[in-house]
């Protein structure tokens, strides 16, 4: 990757990605919405989790840890763009940049592996019920939540080197907040090669159980396991136990298969429109999560049920 393009490094970046939008105010203010509604039901979710006993199962973990995740990812990309938008703060440093770009795609990595240890759970739980307890501690939960941050970090740590020693020609960045595409095409070197970094870590996740793949076979083990029930309420109380993690990998992962759908039949998109996906790919599912978690998990729900009557009643 090396090559004789020369540069400086720079002390600040100045996002423009934004800048054709003739309602911005609009934008943010949506964005500033979404983000409050991120935190507000992730919070919730992990007080529940955290402070009730009985929740303390390798299910409620792995959505405890999901919250963290889905914390950490909103915050690294939804402050900059309401900064940007609302207070009409563009600029931002060099490592403030680096560090937003760090734990957006720490985010990112760590909810593919979580959905993914979340499918196994569910296919545990499904297949060999009797033995699921005693597979699938909450010692092992915990442990594989450890082993899907340090795999992360593991993986990030090329991408991260690659975009803090490139060489940067000028402060303007193009997108509308920092990850690893918006830092390497601000960069004054042919992006091309390193963009394959991404390519490799993407593969070695596969490998590892990291990927849409192995979630699609778990839930073709759970419907072999399901359709081979007789009792038509078990099908559904199996199947119901499931929808909820359906419903969030599939919001999770369909604005990574429309583009690289749209790559393969050779649609290019404009910048624009890659900021447009973007902005749903960062927002979206942290939004998505907590809320379906928190609505269709009864345990959740009744508790929050609960809060909200409480607070009703104290007022009263």
């Amino acid at each position: 990757m090396g090559t004789n393009y020369t540069g400086v490094r720079v002390s600040e970046f100045i996002i423009t990605g934004f800048d054709h939008l003739s309602h911005q105010k609009l934008l943010g203010s949506l964005i500033l919405i979404a983000y409050v509604l991120i935190l507000f039901f992730c919070s919730t979710n992990f007080s529940i989790i955290v402070t009730d006993r009985r929740l303390h199962s390798p299910m409620y973990i792995l959505i405890c840890n999901l919250a963290i995740v889905d914390i950490m990812f909103s915050t690294s990309s939804c402050i900059t763009m309401i900064a940007v938008l609302l207070a009409e703060m563009k600029s931002i440093s060099f490592y403030s940049c680096f560090t937003g770009m760090f734990f957006y795609h720490l985010g990112d990595f760590t909810s593919t592996l979580t959905l993914t240890w979340m499918a196994v759970d569910r296919m545990l739980a499904i297949s060999l019920p009797l033995r699921y307890n005693s597979i699938f501690t909450n010692r092992r939960c915990i442990m594989s939540i450890v082993a899907t941050w340090i795999i992360a970090m593991i993986a990030l740590s090329t991408t991260a080197e690659a975009a803090h020693s490139i060489p940067y020609c000028q402060p303007i960045m193009k997108y509308v907040f920092c990850d690893y595409a918006a830092m390497i095409r601000a960069g004054c070197v042919n992006p091309g090669p390193y963009f394959s970094i991404p390519s490799l870590v993407g593969w070695w996740l596969w490998l590892l159980g990291g990927h849409f793949t192995l979630i699609f076979l778990t839930y073709v083990v759970i419907v072999w396991t399901v359709l081979r029930l007789s009792d038509k309420g078990s099908k559904k109380k199996m199947f119901s136990t499931c929808i909820s993690h359906i419903i969030v990998v599939s919001v999770y992962y369909s604005p990574k298969l429309v583009s690289v759908l749209l790559t393969r039949v050779g649609v290019t998109l404009n910048l624009t429109e890659r900021n447009a996906l973007l902005i749903v790919a960062s927002t979206l599912p942290p939004l998505i999560n907590p809320i379906i978690y928190c609505l269709t998990t009864k345990e959740l729900r009744k508790h929050l049920i609960n809060l909200f009557t409480k607070k009703r009643v104290e007022i009263k």
